[in-house]
């Protein structure tokens, strides 16, 4: 079973996505500030995972950036998601392996879950 961590300060987001996401069969924890990332990270250890661009006084961008920048959490395939129009152009350069939209279309968002995990084993 993969695990998903989603980061969220939105806790109706986070709730619809724990539901969606273990009704798929994924074992999923979430952390609702950018702070708890890093702890849930080394205690929950992803396959992936699911990242605000914006959180309450951190941005996602930067926390994907230091995710992959570290030799323990680099292979962890990051998906952000945002609701702000131009988040998709910029968060490449922070290494984020894909960029869903809000609000969500929970097929496409299942998509690129399962498509960066698949990626994941293929490498590993």
């Amino acid at each position: 079973m993969s695990r998903i961590l989603v980061v969220d300060d939105d806790i109706d987001i986070l709730s619809v996505m724990e539901i969606l996401l273990t009704m798929r069969g994924f074992e999923v924890e979430v952390a609702a500030k950018g702070d708890h990332t890093f702890p849930k990270i080394e205690s929950f250890k992803p396959d992936l995972i699911l990242l605000d661009v914006l959180i309450s006084g951190y941005d996602g961008r930067t926390i994907c950036k230091q995710l992959k920048s570290k030799k323990e959490t680099q292979h962890i395939p990051v998906i952000m998601f945002s609701a702000h129009p131009g988040a998709a152009a910029s968060i490449a350069e922070y290494g984020a392996d894909d960029f869903i939209s809000k609000p969500f279309d929970i097929t496409n968002l299942i998509s690129k879950v399962n498509h960066q995990l698949e990626i994941k084993r293929n490498v590993a």
